[in-house]
């Protein structure tokens, strides 16, 4: 087994393992705090739904290797909405110890590109060959 392979595999589970938590919660819980958000900005309440498919179905996916490129995007796409939502005004600030405000949102987006990037690897359901792996 090469090493590039277990450090694909390695990204995508923990990538998608500490997303999937996210979304677990907002299965526990609702979306509605996430819809409160979108009608604050003038979008329609209903949007927030799609947390289920980025914060679910696509580290779920990413986490068996299946249209992993596909669901790394979503999941960035998903820090992306996530960040102009709740984070917007934190971009540029640090928190109390000189960090970044943002830097496990930030962790996260830039984790799903190169996941996107990358693909799963040959430890995965899609295997090196899977079209969108």
């Amino acid at each position: 087994m090469n090493t590039e392979d277990t450090g694909k595999l390695v990204l995508r589970v923990a990538l998608g393992l500490l997303i999937l938590l996210h979304g677990i919660f907002k299965l526990q819980h609702g979306v509605g705090a996430i819809a409160g958000m979108l009608t604050g900005h003038g979008l329609p309440g209903v949007f927030a739904y799609g947390a289920y498919v980025g914060e679910v179905l696509a580290p779920a996916l990413m986490i068996v290797g299946f249209y992993t490129r596909i669901a790394a995007l979503v999941v960035a796409i998903n820090m992306i909405v996530a960040l102009a939502l709740a984070h917007a005004n934190e971009i540029f600030a640090l928190n109390s110890m000189g960090g970044s405000a943002i830097e496990l949102q930030a962790m996260f987006l830039f984790t799903a590109v190169a996941v996107a990037l990358l693909g799963a690897g040959r430890l995965s359901v899609g295997g090196v060959h899977g079209r969108y792996n």
